[in-house]
């Protein structure tokens, strides 16, 4: 099996890095039950999974790393569950908040955290301003995050300000949509990447994925590690992004 450091050569030699990764964190849950645990120690198995990822990321020099964190309709689940994940995300804020400055790593986030708690919403605002002028990985967390809400909320704002007279319709295209989305400012994803095998997007960064290259693994989640966050890269770098164009024609010899 590949050590960790032939995987980092091989991605460094062998072509153009994603810019921007997208995760869909999934399988806490499952990786739990297969050991007859309870679900909050496959979430704190989780963030163990989330640390590795992210310094792999920053050591072959990913610029950007979104993480789904936590959706909107997560608050659907028990109640009991909902506080150990918010209590886990305040709890690694705080404790990985130095490592994150000494790795030069910018922390932001996209979703409604002002639905979190007044004592976890600011530890994370805390976190993104001591955060804010490190140059190296930008790490964006998904909070209380909704691509359908998100969107609705784009079309009424882009409405509000049409109806003010800040610009025509035919102003209306596809980047100026993509400025009152949450994400404005970061790139579109050139890969997501969802673990536990489940085939679907789950309503994460809809607009922002429409041709972004998708990685799905059976791994869970909490055994995601910097193996198969490489090999996830390595996939990307063999495949051809055509963006709706059609195959490059390969040059014969003596052209």
């Amino acid at each position: 099996m590949s050590s960790i450091n032939t995987l980092k050569k091989q991605i460094l030699s062998q072509g153009e890095l994603p810019n921007h990764i997208a995760i869909i964190m999934d399988g806490n849950g499952r990786w739990a039950k297969k050991r007859g645990l309870p679900r909050t120690v496959g979430h704190k198995y989780g963030v163990k999974a989330v640390k590795k990822v992210v310094r792999a990321a920053g050591e072959i020099g990913i610029k950007y790393l979104t993480l789904y964190t936590f959706s909107t309709e997560n608050w659907k689940r028990p109640k009991k569950e909902v506080s150990a994940i918010m209590n886990l995300l305040y709890e690694t804020t705080r404790r990985e908040l130095n490592e994150l400055l000494e790795n030069n790593v910018r922390l932001i986030t996209t979703g409604d955290i002002e639905a979190l708690s007044p004592r976890r919403r600011k530890m994370l605002k805390e976190a993104i301003a001591l955060t804010a002028n490190d140059t190296g990985l930008t790490l964006n967390l998904a909070l209380n995050y909704s691509g359908r809400f998100e969107i609705l909320q784009a079309v009424k704002n882009i409405a509000v300000d049409y109806a003010k007279g800040a610009f025509k319709i035919d102003d209306i295209d596809g980047e100026l949509f993509s400025s009152y989305l949450q994400t404005n400012g970061l790139p579109d994803p050139d890969l997501l990447i969802r673990t536990s095998g489940e085939m679907r997007i789950s309503n994460f960064l809809l607009w922002q994925t429409s041709y972004t290259e998708m990685y799905i693994t059976d791994v869970l989640w909490p055994d995601f590690d910097e193996k198969e966050f490489y090999r996830a890269i390595i996939d990307f770098q063999g495949r051809e992004r055509r963006f709706g164009r059609v195959k490059r024609a390969k040059k014969s010899k003596g052209t």
